[in-house]
């Protein structure tokens, strides 16, 4: 699959197929997918927390504000950002999870970016600096639902030539 075909079947799963595993191969190149994204001067402000414990991905669940499906994903990855590495912290860590999303959809695999929890609770179930901040959740897994796709405004409502309001020509 070529990533504009991934970006196009993409979608945001929140129901896995329990006990479904992600053969470790993969996850390596789903990870290898983040550490190969770009960031602001290289700075790389990112750490990532693979979570596979049945008990902790529950915990974190509910740290995510009671979203149980998350526990159901075979992996849970937590990005984190550095403030004292790059102002970017938050921005930077965003593009290598959306490297992972890409990868994991190649390799067949469902994942749901997870921007609601509760930061502290969040850091107290995997033992998180108090220096690093939470920028999402990822949970990535055997999908057992198939979405269909949601409308998406035309591109000439949301493209601007040379300044805002100018709309871009299309096709």
């Amino acid at each position: 699959m070529d990533v504009f075909e991934a970006i196009k079947v993409r979608r945001s799963i929140r129901r896995y197929k329990k006990g479904a595993e992600i053969p470790e191969e993969h996850l390596q190149r789903i990870l290898e997918a983040a550490r190969l994204a770009p960031s602001a001067a290289n700075r790389q402000p990112w750490r990532f927390i693979v979570v596979k414990d049945p008990e902790v991905k529950r915990r974190l669940a509910e740290a995510c504000r009671g979203q149980m499906f998350i526990a159901d994903a075979s992996v849970v990855v937590v990005a984190l950002g550095d403030p004292s590495v790059s102002r970017w912290y938050l921005q930077d860590p965003m593009i290598a999870v959306e490297h992972m999303v890409l990868e994991a959809t190649e390799l067949g695999y469902g994942t749901c970016w997870i921007g609601a929890f509760d930061e502290e609770a969040v850091k107290r179930v995997l033992d998180i600096p108090a220096g690093l901040k939470v920028v999402c959740a990822l949970p990535i897994g055997v999908p057992d639902e198939s979405p269909t796709a949601r409308s998406r405004k035309p591109l000439d409502e949301i493209f601007y030539l040379d300044k805002y309001g100018n709309k871009y020509p299309v096709g």
